[in-house]
């Protein structure tokens, strides 16, 4: 999975056909228990560009997109915010696989 590098570039990501963003922290359990099942998500969602955002290095945006609680799932299309999975709970291979399904969608 790509890493969001900065602003300008989290600016450029989310104007295209589908992307996903996956707030994350490294001290994160729930975050850490998800990153094998990530690879396989990408592969069988190929049509969407999946970028991590260490939430440690961007609060600011965090806070903007109101994202208080890692992991969760942000997905844009053409520079709009479309679907979100956004809570502090553990989140499951199937869950995100559903959330990603539903994005797809919209």
């Amino acid at each position: 999975m790509k890493e969001l590098t900065s602003i300008e570039h989290y600016h450029d990501v989310i104007s295209g056909e589908g992307t996903v963003l996956m707030f994350s922290a490294g001290w994160c359990p729930d975050c850490v228990v998800i990153e094998p099942a990530l690879p396989e998500l990408e592969e069988k969602h190929s049509d969407l560009a999946f970028y991590k955002v260490n939430r440690d290095d961007f609060i600011e945006l965090c806070q903007e997109l109101e994202v208080f609680g890692i992991p969760s799932f942000l997905v844009f299309k053409n520079g709009k915010e479309v679907h979100r999975f956004v809570s502090k709970d553990r989140k499951t291979k199937e869950e995100i696989d559903e959330f990603l399904s539903e994005a797809k969608e919209k």
